[in-house]
């Protein structure tokens, strides 16, 4: 097994538009986005509320495009995860980190206001979603929670009874993005400061291990959404308890 580990090199798909049941020509179309709330999650998140009338839907897990056009024509797109449940009809969320030296999440964080347009197409890529048919266990760190959040937002929205567990790693409590959120469902995972009596440190085999040896019938669907360095280690620590590696999900960043 451990000659298995230090070869394994998780696998990582990229979006690719179209690939579940939803319309390609709508996913291909620029919307008019308009900005309708900002919440502060963290000193260095927030989370963009938008109406776009015409999204065609998505499934949790799936991200969009955005684009921002300045008034000299200079144009900046990015792609964001979707943080809000598809049964929010007629809104999207997005949540988003400010990024040193970032134009584009600079943008939101410094001047962005409510009733601000952008331009969104998607939604993209079916390779990370889950449609609610499956148990799911999540693990993500920092803004990597983003489109895991969707999926729980999704399976409580629509009351669902398939399993499904979130690990979650933050530096500490107030930089834990959605943490008035969490239930039952969520363990968070501290790795510089925590409340008293919580060990601190990196997400380990302690945290992994316990729910591959209890898998609900048919085991789990993984996601791992993080940084580089994040989602290997994840993702390693889910081979080592048990989990197939075609059944390991991820999406990565930076």
């Amino acid at each position: 097994m451990t000659e298995t580990l230090a070869s394994f090199t998780p696998p990582t798909r990229f979006a690719v538009p179209g690939r579940i049941a939803v319309s390609n020509r709508a996913a291909a179309l620029w919307q008019t986005a308009t900005l309708t709330e900002i919440r502060r999650e963290t000193p260095h998140a927030a989370t963009f509320r938008f109406a776009v009338p015409a999204w065609a839907g998505h499934l949790p897990g799936q991200h969009l495009m955005l684009r921002l056009t300045a008034d000299d024509g200079y144009v900046a797109q990015r792609h964001y995860s979707i943080a809000s449940a598809p049964d929010d009809a007629g809104h999207i969320e997005l949540t988003l980190d400010h990024v040193a030296g970032g134009e584009v999440s600079g943008w939101f964080h410094t001047v962005a206001a409510v009733g601000d347009q952008v331009e969104v197409r998607g939604p993209l890529s079916g390779f990370f979603a889950w449609p609610g048919d499956r148990p799911a266990l999540l693990i993500g760190a920092g803004s990597g929670v983003v489109p895991l959040m969707s999926m729980v937002r999704h399976h409580r929205a629509q009351g669902l009874s398939v399993p499904l567990r979130l690990l979650v790693s933050a530096r500490g409590p107030e930089e834990l993005i959605y943490a008035g959120e969490f239930g039952a469902e969520t363990t968070p995972v501290f790795t510089r400061s925590a409340p008293e009596g919580v060990p601190v440190g990196r997400m380990a085999a302690a945290h992994v291990a316990p729910l591959l040896a209890e898998q609900p019938p048919g085991g789990w669907e993984a996601y791992v959404c993080g940084s580089n360095a994040f989602a290997e280690h994840a993702s390693r620590l889910l081979v080592a308890a048990g989990q197939p590696v075609e059944r390991i999900r991820i999406e990565r960043f930076g």
